[in-house]
C-alpha cells in the first residue's frame, strides 16, 4: 500500500497481527520487498512494518539532498502518521545509520523498546596509505575536467572516467540520491554508540566486505547493552545468504515458537 507522509507518497507492507510493532529500516538501494523474509520470521508473533525510505524502491525521491539526521526526522513523522507508539527498530546497513541517529536522541516521539541492527553501516573505514593517495587523485582530477576547457579537449575521454567512478550504488544514483549517499559514507557514528539504551542485538556477516567484523566489533564494545551473533561464511546481505542460520538467531532472541512460561 502506499500512504502520504509530509506530501511524499511512501510504499509501504503491514503484515502480521501481535500486539506489538517491529519497523524494518532497508539498506541503501534496497525495496522493502528484499526484507520480506525477515518479515516473514517476524510476523508470527509482531505487527511488522515495512516501508521504503523517499529515494528508494517506490517511494518519492526528496525534494533535497537529505542526509542520515534528515532520514530520522523523516522516519519521526512516518511513525507518527502510523500512530505508532513504541517499536522494535530492525535495521540493515544504511538502515543501522538512521536507528544509530535516533537511537542517540534524547526525546522522541515513539518508544524504541529494543533495537537488531544487520551488517549496519556507521563506523568510518580505516584507509590504508594507497587508499588515500587514490581519494586525492581522485579530487584532483575532479577538480580538473570541471573546467570548461580541460572538459572540450577530451569530453569522451572525461566522460567515461566519470561513468566508472564510484560504487555501484553511487553510479545507479539520481544526481539528489548521490548526495545523500556521499553525506552518510563520510559520516561516523561512533561518538553516538555509547548514548544507545536499548537492548541491542548485532548480527553480522563474517565476510562482510561493506561493514566489516572490525564495525561490529567497535558497536559491540561502545554499545552498553549489546550481543553479537556472527554468521560464518555470510557477507553484507548474511539474511539472504544464510537465511536458515538468519532465522534460528531471529527466532531465538524474540522467542519466537516459544510459549509463555517455557
Amino acid at each position: 500500500m502506499n500512504i502520504e507522509v509530509d506530501g511524499y507518497n511512501i510504499c509501504c507492507k503491514i503484515t502480521g497481527s501481535g500486539k506489538e510493532t517491529v519497523i524494518l529500516l532497508q539498506g541503501w538501494g534496497t525495496d522493502l520487498g528484499v526484507y520480506d523474509s525477515v518479515a516473514d520470521i517476524l510476523c508470527e508473533k509482531y505487527r511488522v512494518v515495512q516501508f521504503d525510505f523517499p529515494g528508494f524502491g517506490g517511494s518519492d525521491e526528496p525534494r533535497e539532498a537529505w542526509n542520515v539526521d534528515a532520514y530520522a526526522d523523516f522516519f519521526c513523522r512516518f511513525v507518527e502518521r502510523l500512530g505508532i507508539e513504541e517499536a522494535v527498530l530492525v535495521g540493515h546497513s544504511y538502515g543501522g545509520r538512521v536507528i544509530i541517529k535516533l537511537a542517540a536522541r534524547e526525546k522522541l516521539p515513539f518508544a524504541i523498546t529494543r533495537i537488531v541492527l544487520i551488517d549496519s553501516a556507521g563506523v568510518l573505514p580505516v584507509r590504508t596509505f594507497r587508499q588515500k593517495l587514490s581519494v586525492k587523485k581522485y579530487k584532483f582530477l575532479k577538480k580538473l575536467f570541471q573546467i570548461k576547457f580541460v572538459y572540450a579537449l577530451f569530453p569522451e575521454l572525461i566522460d567515461d572516467w566519470r561513468s566508472r567512478q564510484g560504487s555501484a550504488d553511487y553510479r545507479n544514483a539520481s544526481p539528489i540520491m548521490r548526495q545523500c549517499m556521499v553525506m552518510a559514507v563520510n559520516e561516523d557514528l561512533t561518538g553516538l554508540l555509547p548514548s544507545i539504551r536499548q537492548e541491542t542485538l548485532l548480527i553480522w556477516g563474517e565476510k562482510d566486505t561493506a561493514a566489516p567484523m572490525r564495525d561490529a566489533r567497535i558497536m559491540e564494545e561502545k554499545i552498553p547493552d549489546c550481543g553479537l551473533a556472527v554468521i560464518s561464511g555470510a557477507g553484507h546481505y548474511c539474511f539472504l545468504e544464510q537465511p536458515v542460520v538468519f532465522r534460528n538467531i531471529m527466532r531465538s532472541y524474540f522467542k519466537i515458537g516459544v510459549h509463555d512460561g517455557d
